[in-house]
Protein backbone atom coordinates (compact mmCIF):
# COMPACT_ATOMS: atom_id res chain seq x y z
CA UNK A 1 0.00 0.00 0.00
CA UNK A 2 1.38 3.35 -1.03
CA UNK A 3 -0.02 6.67 0.19
CA UNK A 4 0.32 10.00 -1.56
CA UNK A 5 -1.10 13.16 -0.03
CA UNK A 6 -2.76 15.16 -2.77
CA UNK A 7 -4.01 18.05 -0.66
CA UNK A 8 -4.05 18.77 3.06
CA UNK A 9 -5.42 21.63 5.09
CA UNK A 10 -6.17 21.93 8.80
CA UNK A 11 -9.57 20.27 8.33
CA UNK A 12 -9.44 18.44 4.99
CA UNK A 13 -7.31 15.68 3.51
CA UNK A 14 -7.22 14.17 0.02
CA UNK A 15 -4.95 11.15 -0.16
CA UNK A 16 -4.34 8.51 -2.84
CA UNK A 17 -4.21 4.95 -1.53
CA UNK A 18 -2.52 2.91 -4.24
CA UNK A 19 -3.28 -0.75 -4.72
CA UNK A 20 -6.58 -0.87 -2.87
CA UNK A 21 -10.07 -1.62 -4.15
CA UNK A 22 -13.67 -0.97 -3.12
CA UNK A 23 -13.56 -3.69 -0.44
CA UNK A 24 -10.88 -1.97 1.61
CA UNK A 25 -12.00 1.56 0.83
CA UNK A 26 -15.57 0.89 1.97
CA UNK A 27 -14.32 -0.48 5.30
CA UNK A 28 -12.02 2.50 5.78
CA UNK A 29 -14.73 4.99 4.86
CA UNK A 30 -17.21 3.31 7.20
CA UNK A 31 -14.84 3.39 10.17
CA UNK A 32 -13.93 7.00 9.44
CA UNK A 33 -17.60 7.96 9.51
CA UNK A 34 -17.86 6.38 12.98
CA UNK A 35 -14.80 8.30 14.22
CA UNK A 36 -15.44 11.30 16.48
CA UNK A 37 -14.38 14.51 14.79
CA UNK A 38 -14.97 13.33 11.21
CA UNK A 39 -17.52 15.52 9.44
CA UNK A 40 -17.37 13.62 6.12
CA UNK A 41 -15.47 10.79 4.49
CA UNK A 42 -15.71 9.56 0.94
CA UNK A 43 -13.58 8.04 -1.78
CA UNK A 44 -13.49 8.05 -5.55
CA UNK A 45 -11.95 5.39 -7.78
CA UNK A 46 -11.87 7.63 -10.84
CA UNK A 47 -11.57 11.20 -9.57
CA UNK A 48 -10.62 12.78 -12.87
CA UNK A 49 -13.35 10.99 -14.88
CA UNK A 50 -10.65 10.13 -17.37
CA UNK A 51 -12.37 6.99 -18.55
CA UNK A 52 -9.62 4.80 -17.12
CA UNK A 53 -9.20 3.22 -13.73
CA UNK A 54 -7.18 5.25 -11.26
CA UNK A 55 -6.05 4.59 -7.73
CA UNK A 56 -8.65 5.42 -5.06
CA UNK A 57 -8.59 8.91 -3.59
CA UNK A 58 -9.90 9.27 -0.05
CA UNK A 59 -11.28 12.59 1.17
CA UNK A 60 -11.64 13.23 4.90
CA UNK A 61 -13.17 16.41 6.31
CA UNK A 62 -13.04 17.13 10.02
CA UNK A 63 -14.86 19.45 12.36
CA UNK A 64 -11.61 20.79 13.79
CA UNK A 65 -9.15 17.90 14.24
CA UNK A 66 -6.21 17.12 11.99
CA UNK A 67 -7.67 14.79 9.34
CA UNK A 68 -4.42 12.81 9.11
CA UNK A 69 -4.69 12.03 12.83
CA UNK A 70 -8.31 10.94 12.30
CA UNK A 71 -7.19 8.64 9.48
CA UNK A 72 -4.59 7.10 11.80
CA UNK A 73 -7.28 6.61 14.48
CA UNK A 74 -9.55 4.88 11.96
CA UNK A 75 -6.70 2.60 10.82
CA UNK A 76 -6.09 1.65 14.45
CA UNK A 77 -9.79 0.89 14.93
CA UNK A 78 -9.74 -1.42 11.89
CA UNK A 79 -6.72 -3.23 13.34
CA UNK A 80 -8.50 -3.64 16.69
CA UNK A 81 -11.65 -4.99 15.04
CA UNK A 82 -9.84 -7.49 12.87
CA UNK A 83 -7.82 -8.63 15.89
CA UNK A 84 -11.04 -9.18 17.86
CA UNK A 85 -12.51 -11.15 14.96
CA UNK A 86 -9.37 -13.29 14.71
CA UNK A 87 -9.50 -14.00 18.45
CA UNK A 88 -13.20 -14.93 18.28
CA UNK A 89 -12.61 -17.27 15.34
CA UNK A 90 -9.71 -18.98 17.10
CA UNK A 91 -11.84 -19.42 20.23
CA UNK A 92 -14.75 -20.94 18.29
Amino acid sequence: MELRVIEKTDTELRIEIAGEDHTFMNVLKGVLLETDGVAAATYDMNPEQSGGQTEPVLTVKSDSDDPLDLLADAAGAITDRTGALRDAVQAA
